[in-house]
């Protein structure tokens, strides 16, 4: 097989080879590997449990956080998240602490919000609010859905920032 080669066929598939052939941008003939197959382990977290005892209004804050979400940051994840929490009912005025690391403080002082033993975001309960630092920063703040996250944008995964704690609120 020649230069010619290096295209697709009329399917669109490439010939089976262990390296694709290509000129690059001098006319010098190049090569690189063909992966056609990948063994990674499929990155899979949990679906978020419902805990019965938790607000449901809780549940609501986690679903109009979600709706009004983007798919990228404006960095107002606490902003967001109060915006949620006020609109579902689940808190009764409009937190006043600017940061997001202060969130939980606040949650707890003002709106009967507990802190909750769950060191793992992804086993935090569907509505939790989880509260992260970022050193000497504003740090970051989420709640938690039933397939990830959200704040001012939405996310399969957590927060990459070391998580300060989970918090929750009872029904009562």
């Amino acid at each position: 097989m020649g230069a010619s080669s290096l295209t697709a066929n009329a399917a669109g598939i490439l010939p089976s080879r262990t390296k694709f052939f290509y000129k690059d941008t001098s006319g010098k003939t190049a090569s690189a590997p063909i992966i056609d197959q990948y063994y990674g382990a499929p990155i899979v977290h949990p679906l978020a449990h419902v805990d019965s005892r938790l607000d449901p209004k809780l549940m609501r804050a986690a679903t109009i956080a979600d709706e009004r979400s983007h798919a990228k940051s404006k960095a107002r994840c606490w902003h967001y998240v109060k915006e949620a929490l006020v609109a579902s009912g689940a808190v009764t005025s409009y937190p006043r602490s600017a940061y997001a690391y202060q969130a939980g403080e606040e949650l707890v002082r003002f709106y009967g919000f507990r802190k909750i033993p769950v060191n793992d975001p992804y086993a935090a309960p569907l509505g939790a609010v989880l509260v992260y630092s970022h050193g000497s920063r504003a740090g970051h703040v989420e709640i938690r859905t039933k397939d990830g996250f959200v704040s001012d944008f939405h996310s399969k995964t957590r927060c990459r920032y070391p998580l300060i704690a989970v918090y929750a609120k009872y029904s009562s």
